[in-house]
């Protein structure tokens, strides 16, 4: 049986052009299309949910779809990885408050409303392989739409989804779009900050698109066999 077809999906041309490098350097860039999508879940969404319709009505089909990129930690070191055992919608929901209408009392997400899912977990099997090909970390990938600035905003996160790894914007997106094509989806992240006040001089992002492009690398056989 011939190895699927594998689609990885990035925000930004840096991010992509990392992975290829990666993949290249690997000798593994055989069989995968490396898409930029643009910032956030909604571009993330659209254009995986575009490249899989493509594929699949070209008779092509991709076999795993994997978010890939650069992301904020908790509690991370700088230019490690993460593999995600959940994405979640961190910030897709309602903030509830009090019978007078001030003072919030808490966060509702999209799933608690009854409006949807919140939360995408990838194959728990495929997840401990490409973590450990990846001398990876595991753990929750949150999805924010907002990126984290504050002490205050990184604690209620971490409040409301105990053990959380890395904060990203794309992983739901893609993770919507694979679920809408039945294709098993993937997140691996590289720790490009700390999730809290925004220090740009305490960021370390070429180190972290070079242990992006590695991290790839190190899944793809990994990928390739899980699907075969």
């Amino acid at each position: 049986m011939p190895s699927p077809r594998i689609l990885i999906v990035t925000a930004v041309a840096a991010e992509r052009d990392a992975v290829l490098s990666g993949l290249e350097r690997g000798g593994v860039s055989s069989g995968v299309e490396v898409l930029a999508s643009g910032v956030g879940p909604a571009a993330a969404a659209a254009g995986t949910a575009t490249a899989l319709t493509s594929a699949a009505l070209g008779g092509a089909p991709f076999g795993v779809a994997v978010s890939a990129g650069i992301a904020g930690g908790f509690g991370q070191p700088l230019g490690g990885a993460v593999v995600a055992t959940s994405i979640v919608a961190a910030d897709l929901g309602a903030v509830t408050s009090g019978p007078d209408g001030d003072g919030p009392e808490g966060f509702a997400s999209v799933e608690e409303l009854g409006f949807g899912k919140a939360e995408h977990r990838p194959p728990p099997d495929l997840v401990r392989a490409a973590a450990e090909a990846a001398q990876a970390a595991r753990g929750p990938v949150l999805t924010v739409s907002t990126v984290t600035g504050t002490h205050a905003r990184a604690r209620e996160l971490t409040a409301r989804h105990p053990g959380a790894a890395a904060e990203a914007m794309e992983g739901f997106g893609v993770a919507e779009a694979a679920a809408a094509h039945g294709v098993p989806v993937l997140e691996l992240r590289t720790v490009s900050n700390a999730v809290g006040p925004r220090d740009r001089a305490a960021w370390r992002i070429p180190e972290a698109l070079e242990a992006l492009g590695a991290g790839c690398a190190a899944v793809l056989p990994v990928l390739r066999a899980w699907g075969a």
